[in-house]
């Protein structure tokens, strides 16, 4: 066999080995998340969602299931630091998870595939803003999804956010929401949707309460929804699904058309767990 042999097979069987590769390790994880999904979470993880996550308890048992199953998932894949000197704790990762995963229920879900990383710091961090010289422009955070894998979010807020689950304020909520929404590459506002034709509604609707919300922030009105949803279309979807799932009586009742297009995008009513 001459070396033009040799270098053909080469060029043949490599591809061919790491497509078989490729095929297994996405078999492995298949396998690894159905067990996780089947399996309870400890009870001292129980004990922290009944603390710090208010909707927990009134979950229907199979929601509660699935939550556990998300979770035993996320908490498996996703990796966690402590940043400004905080010391991460179980606390920590299952309120965060607890609360992140509360958009998966009911979801064909892929565990947010974008995200690798969640960085924690102990209260509101200084961050320079994106799209800066250098850095040089600076503000106050509570948290932020980036499209390059990362969620950084403030324990004191995402603890405060969870407690305080009537008020619309939730920043892990909205910055999971963001995640969400960067799924299809883009931060516009329009996550992805089950069927095409689900746009049209999507698009017609949310572009209206949009403008509406610029206009009643722009006259000083309040409303449903925190006016920080006037910044653009992604903020606008973030603070609609801190909305919905903390506010869902008042947004039904003021935006009936809104509820109805996150209740069919999120596949729950958190109504019912009121």
């Amino acid at each position: 066999m001459t070396s033009g042999h040799i270098a053909v097979l080469v060029c043949v069987c490599l591809p061919a080995a790491l497509a078989a590769y490729l095929a297994g390790r996405r078999a492995r994880r298949r396998n690894r998340r159905r067990v996780l999904m089947a399996s309870p979470i400890p009870v001292n993880r129980q004990q922290i969602l009944k603390r710090n996550l208010p909707p927990y308890e009134r979950l229907p048992e199979s929601l509660k299931e699935q939550l556990h199953g998300d979770i035993n998932v996320f908490l498996d894949e996703k990796s966690f630091e402590g940043c400004g000197g905080l010391e991460l704790t179980d606390e920590i990762r299952v309120t965060i998870a607890g609360q992140a995963c509360l958009l998966l229920l009911n979801h064909a879900t892929k565990w947010y595939p974008n995200l690798d990383t969640i960085l924690v710091y102990p209260s509101t961090y200084v961050g320079p803003d994106r799209g800066g010289y250098g850095g040089e422009t600076k503000s106050v955070r509570l948290g932020e999804s980036w499209d390059t894998g990362v969620v950084v979010l403030s324990w004191d807020n995402v603890k405060r956010g969870a407690l305080n689950f009537d008020d619309g304020h939730n920043v892990t909520l909205h910055e999971f929401a963001h995640q969400l929404d960067q799924e299809d590459g883009n931060a516009d506002g329009a996550p992805i949707l089950e069927q095409r034709s689900a746009y049209r509604s999507w698009a017609r609707i949310l572009s209206r309460e949009y403008e509406r919300l610029i206009k009643r922030s722009r006259r000083g009105r309040r409303s449903v929804m925190d006016s920080y949803g006037a910044t653009n279309p992604a903020e606008f979807f973030a603070v609609a699904t801190e909305t919905f799932f903390e506010e869902p009586e008042q947004l039904s009742k003021k935006r009936p058309e809104l509820f109805e297009e996150l209740k069919s995008y999120y596949h729950v009513d958190p109504r019912e767990w009121g």
